[in-house]
């Protein structure tokens, strides 16, 4: 895609991604990578507009349809302004969540939902990661998080059985994808997830000659 290396993070809230995240980017850094540490949605003065928008408020909102034009047209502004330049740098971007978390929070809300997702995105988007990490948790323990550490918390009002098809979701795209999938068990001590998660991005880094 270009000369650096675009790693994306996924979970259901509460996984603990954001956090694994941001321990990769400083590990990473104190490795003597250059790293970019951004979000979705945000990650860019516009994107970080419409996040305000769709990750607050009542459960209905915003459509599942109309999220979906919300989600793609903050992420395009993101991949102008934030990743692409980044990337052609030859940065290590590190994103919390990306096209895979629409796939799942609007894709999975209605018939035929997921294939309009696919489309829109290959039609303004284009791009995939390189390595995507899968925090894996179980979906009742993740929203017992999410729902402890309060903030933005739209989609945590979904409910557990919404959290549950999450789950079931990232998983089945973790097969589907499975070439640029590392799916991690986030049950444990953040450490150990850590661990695990060097493992596979370095290997990434290393098959890639970054």
């Amino acid at each position: 895609m270009t000369a650096g290396l675009f790693v994306s993070f996924e979970g259901i809230d509460g996984s603990g991604k954001s956090t694994q995240a941001r321990m990769l980017r400083d590990h990473l850094a104190a490795e003597g990578h250059d790293c970019v540490l951004t979000r979705e949605p945000g990650g860019s003065p516009g994107a970080e507009e419409i996040r305000a928008l769709v990750l607050n408020g009542a459960p209905d909102r915003w459509s599942p349809e109309t999220e979906l034009l919300l989600f793609t047209a903050a992420r395009r502004d993101h991949m102008e302004r934030t990743v692409r330049p980044a990337l052609a740098a030859g940065r290590i971007v590190i994103c919390d969540r990306f096209a895979d978390s629409t796939r799942m929070y609007q894709g999975l809300r209605g018939p035929g939902l997921r294939a309009r997702v696919d489309a829109l995105h290959e039609l303004m988007i284009g791009d995939e990661p390189d390595l995507t990490v899968l925090v894996d948790i179980d979906a009742e323990v993740g929203l017992s998080r999410a729902l402890e550490r309060g903030g933005e918390g739209r989609f945590e009002a979904f409910g557990a059985d919404m959290q549950a098809r999450m789950r079931e979701g990232f998983l089945a795209l973790a097969q589907e994808f499975a070439s640029r999938f590392a799916v991690i068990d986030g049950a444990r001590a953040p450490e150990a997830v850590a661990a695990d998660i060097r493992a596979a991005v370095v290997a990434r880094i290393e098959a890639r000659g970054a």
